[in-house]
């Protein structure tokens, strides 16, 4: 069957970027070949014309009008998710949002104490939960997405328990959340699949697709500090903060992510 040239457009770029670039470090200006029909026969190559291999174990591209899958590598096999985690976390905060636009959060012990990547939020200190989002998706920020559960659900766990739910509901088959940070715990994952599910679901948010795409935000003073919080995007293709050089007109967000075991 002949070949047929896909370069990256914006209605594929959704399920490339949250199941593929957490996996892999792709040039986003690299062409990608794949066969008319649904395959596992997927070359990379540079502008040079030399190939190039998949190292992510898991991968999924799919046209984001259709849902069609162009490529798939282990798609359904259960892994560590990092912090894609958070999407689901920022749904469901979202979903609480519609009712309380203007809730606000006060910062427990917990919360506070998260490891890197953090805000730097201090016990007692009181956020509107609509700001967090943004330090949950442009910095992936451990406190906030902590607080967050909290402050809509009262605990990580119970909050845990409604992500499970609703990715039980939007037809999830190999996902499980233990938390909302991401950070490797067991019982804690998600595949390659089911993270396009995911996103598809987010991306019916606006404010979702606002925050995903914002290069910069500033969190107003707080009870606690008189000084704004600039908040940066770490995703390379939208923004050169931290790492220059992988810009692309075309993509919309979504989430990066890494740890030690998702990679």
């Amino acid at each position: 069957m002949a070949k047929v040239r896909l370069f990256y457009r914006r209605k594929i770029c959704y399920w490339l970027i949250v199941s593929v670039m957490i996996l892999m470090t792709l040039n986003p200006s690299l062409q990608v070949i794949a066969k008319e029909s649904v395959s596992d026969d997927l070359t990379v190559y540079t502008d040079a014309g030399e190939s190039l291999e998949l190292y992510a174990r898991s991968a999924v591209l799919m046209d984001g009008d259709s849902g069609r899958i162009l490529f798939e590598k282990n798609g359904s096999d259960p892994r560590p998710m990092a912090s894609t985690t958070k999407i689901m976390t920022c749904i469901l905060a979202l979903e609480s949002l519609r009712e309380h636009p203007d809730q606000t959060i006060e910062v427990s012990d917990q919360a506070a104490s998260q490891p890197k990547v953090h805000l730097g939020m201090q016990k007692g200190e009181v956020f509107y939960i609509k700001d967090l989002l943004y330090s949950l998706m442009l910095e992936s920020h451990n406190d906030s997405a902590v607080a967050v559960a909290e402050g809509i659900a009262g605990s990580v766990e119970e909050f845990a328990k409604e992500m499970n739910a609703k990715a039980a509901e939007i037809g999830c088959k190999n996902t499980h959340f233990a938390n909302t940070t991401g950070l490797t715990q067991s019982g804690h994952y998600s595949s390659a699949y089911d993270l396009y599910l995911i996103t598809r679901e987010a991306i019916k948010h606006e404010d979702f697709m606002t925050m995903v795409n914002t290069k910069s935000y500033e969190i107003p003073p707080t009870n606690k500090t008189e000084e704004e919080r600039v908040l940066h995007s770490t995703n390379a293709l939208i923004s050169n903060w931290r790492l220059a050089g992988y810009l692309y007109s075309g993509a919309q967000g979504i989430k990066t992510g890494s740890t030690d075991a998702a990679g």
